[in-house]
């Protein structure tokens, strides 16, 4: 039963960290505009000056209460309210990995001080390191670089079209 259950929990767990990994490319650069854009600097000291397990429990904090969003996400899509599970997975999603990469980058040091916590994001970073190495990985990227090239493009042409007419309004 070991044998069998082994490879289906690694299975799981890729699935499980590639899509924390595609939404984390898109919550990464949310996170870091939040950062330079709104002033929490009371806030942002607080956090800064808390110990390392107080730091742990905010850190854990938005993982617990938006993490149940998932299986709602999915009992929605599976009463057939499909595009109700897929916004409300998306943004769970993003507002869960948002927060939690505001405050690892605001705790890192100190919840790193933590035994236990070091080793599980050792594993995390392993896990990471393993999912990034693979093809099907590659194939993402490769297919993301080219869309938002795309969109680039797209903006670019379009911001030309409109200043063109504007222009030749006057």
């Amino acid at each position: 039963m070991k044998r069998i259950l082994k490879p289906v929990t690694y299975i799981l767990a890729a699935i499980y960290f590639l899509v924390d990994a595609v939404f984390i490319a898109v919550a990464r650069p949310i996170a870091r505009w939040i950062g330079r854009h709104f002033e929490f600097r009371r806030l942002r000291e607080w956090i800064k000056s808390l110990p390392p397990y107080p730091s742990l429990a905010l850190f854990s904090v938005p993982v617990i209460i938006l993490e149940p969003i998932k299986p709602v996400a999915a009992y929605l899509a599976a009463t057939g309210q499909i595009v109700s599970g897929a916004v409300t997975f998306i943004i769970g999603e993003l507002l869960k990995l948002v927060l939690v990469e505001r405050l690892f980058h605001l705790t890192r040091d100190k919840l790193m001080r933590i035994p236990a916590f070091a080793w599980a994001y050792g594993k995390f970073a392993e896990m990471r390191a393993w999912l990034q190495a693979t093809e099907a990985w590659r194939m993402v990227r490769a297919l993301s670089r080219a869309a938002k090239d795309y969109v680039v493009r797209a903006r670019a042409r379009l911001v030309g079209s409109f200043n063109r007419l504007v222009t030749s309004k006057d």
